[in-house]
């Protein structure tokens, strides 16, 4: 039986709408905030200044020296170094960037509340203190906002994704992995996502973002009517398992303070984090390690003898690992260590970077995976795949688990 052209119309149309409904879901315009700052430089805000001068240009250049000294005065005391002066020439080559929080220019008067970043190593250098920060695992962070009891994640721009994406993260212990929200990762990292307990589709997701764990900061606003005041509950949760370790309220007068209200939340959210961390709480899930194939035992041939036969010569491959090195005693340590692993034929740095990340370039007998297992037995927390690896000592403390909480709706 022959269908007649006109019985082929509607579903070449539904094809066609199909198609275009499921490019919709990844495109759009109205998607994709991007970090701005990723850096870790010191950051000391909230800066208040007023300089008189004899034009607009000059008062201001007099508020930002004003503010550059102000604030190496606090870093100085807050790193425990005692909080001396420099010379401006100085502050000049430290200071990587003024933030304008709040300013009022006038023609012979600049009034303003600044904020000055200061670049991490030269700082360091001239305090005379380490700048070895010990890092949490890469963690992937999925913001997720209530509002008018609908969740959202990545499926749209909201205000909630770019409060993170404004959060200078670069000081935090928090090694935070944040998604731009573009192309896959509405359909990856959603609320949906965040509910699924599943170890595997974790695991094959924060594969693709380079991630050994999940945060899932929440926030759920309450407005109480239109253009008042609107009440927000800020939720630090983390794992697989959705675990709620720590929740808070914030509220604000009126919809036109939602930004300044979603900037404090992420900021104590960070604090959560780190609290947690220091705590032992975000230790690295083992069901989200790789898992190496299991070898079957081999079987006996028909006569009931076994079958000998030589093992197959294995070829050496070259693995770049990255490592921390706060001082030069880290650097044979660790060069000691991936030598005593075994199918290791050789380990040296080949880029050194005292008070940084060095880079050692290891020869192994055998395959990447098996190397980055071998290191996870040792103790090392491994990031990265391929022959790119990044290692770190894993933390020793390990808490006992809170209760687990699923709850995210409501």
């Amino acid at each position: 039986m022959r269908l007649k052209p006109l019985f082929l119309v509607p579903a070449a149309v539904a094809l066609v709408l199909g198609t275009g409904v499921g490019l919709a879901q990844i495109e759009g315009g109205g998607r994709g905030v991007a970090p701005i700052d990723s850096s870790s430089d010191y950051e000391v805000s909230g800066i208040q200044v007023d300089v008189a001068a004899k034009d607009a240009d000059a008062a201001r250049l007099g508020g930002w020296r004003l503010a550059q000294r102000k604030a190496w005065v606090q870093l100085s005391r807050r790193l425990g170094a005692g909080g001396g002066l420099v010379p401006d020439s100085t502050l000049d080559s430290v200071v990587s960037g003024i933030v304008v929080e709040n300013e009022q220019i006038g023609p012979k008067r600049y009034v303003a509340k600044l904020g000055v970043l200061f670049d991490r190593n030269r700082a360091g250098a001239m305090l005379g203190i380490s700048n070895y920060v010990m890092r949490s695992p890469p963690m992937v962070v999925i913001p997720i906002v209530w509002s008018g009891g609908v969740a959202t994640g990545f499926e749209q721009r909201t205000l909630w994704q770019e409060a993170w994406a404004r959060y200078r993260t670069g000081g935090s212990a928090i090694d935070y992995i944040r998604p731009t929200g573009t192309g896959p990762d509405p359909l990856l990292l959603n609320l949906g996502q965040a509910q699924r307990p599943g170890r595997g589709w974790w695991r094959a997701v924060l594969d693709q973002y380079g991630g050994s764990d999940v945060l899932m900061p929440t926030v759920k606003l309450y407005r109480q009517w239109p253009g008042g005041p609107v009440i927000a509950v800020f939720q630090a949760r983390q794992g697989p398992d959705n675990r709620l370790l720590s929740q808070f309220t914030l509220r604000v007068g009126s919809v036109a303070g939602i930004p300044a209200l979603l900037d404090a939340g992420v900021k104590r959210l960070d604090e959560a984090y780190q609290s947690a961390l220091r705590a032992g709480y975000l230790k690295s899930d083992p069901g989200l390690s790789y898992v190496p194939p299991t070898e079957e035992p081999a079987e006996d041939d028909e006569g009931g003898e076994t079958i000998v036969t030589d093992e197959p010569i294995r070829a050496t491959v070259g693995i770049s690992v990255q490592f921390d090195t706060p001082a030069v005693g880290a650097v044979t340590a660790t060069e000691s260590a991936l030598r005593g692993v075994p199918g290791v034929t050789a380990a040296n740095t080949s880029s050194l970077a005292l008070g940084g990340i060095s880079v050692m370039a290891v020869a192994y007998a055998g395959t990447p995976e098996a190397f980055k297992a071998a290191l996870e037995a040792r103790g090392w927390q491994v990031f990265g795949s391929g022959t790119t690896l990044r290692i770190r000592r894993a933390p020793r403390l390990l808490p006992p688990d809170i209760t687990t909480d699923n709850v995210t709706g409501g």
